[in-house]
């Protein structure tokens, strides 16, 4: 049996992401830079969300953002020593029906998907 290379093979050898991702960026003095996260580990990613909804549900309405395609997403971090990207990232807490109690132990607690690396650092 041969295996033959369609566009349409049930598992493709390169999962990247096609066209348009929406990237959250904040204000600099000569116009903007893509915001970086942290992920669980510690590590620095870049992040993008596949559409405008995406983006606003997990980092808000308010949140600025910039269409790049995912190559000049990566070359744009990359002279920042940044490999990662993480795309269509969503926030997690703890379950929880009530507030946790000040001092109360939280170590159970499911760690955030994506942390803004300025936050981080703290």
């Amino acid at each position: 049996m041969t295996h033959t290379l369609y566009g349409d093979d049930a598992e493709p050898v390169e999962r990247v992401p096609a066209g348009r991702l929406c990237v959250p960026v904040r204000p600099v003095a000569h116009g903007c830079a893509a915001r970086l996260f942290r992920t669980p580990p510690g590590g620095r990613t870049a992040v993008a969300f596949t559409t405008p909804g995406g983006l606003r549900a997990v980092l808000g309405p308010d949140q600025p953002w910039i269409a790049l395609a995912e190559p000049a997403l990566r070359a744009l971090v990359r002279p920042l020593g940044v490999e990662a990207l993480t795309v269509d990232p969503t926030l997690t807490a703890a379950a929880s029906s009530a507030a946790a109690p000040m001092g109360a132990d939280t170590t159970g607690a499911v760690p955030v998907a994506c942390v803004p690396a300025s936050l981080s650092a703290r």
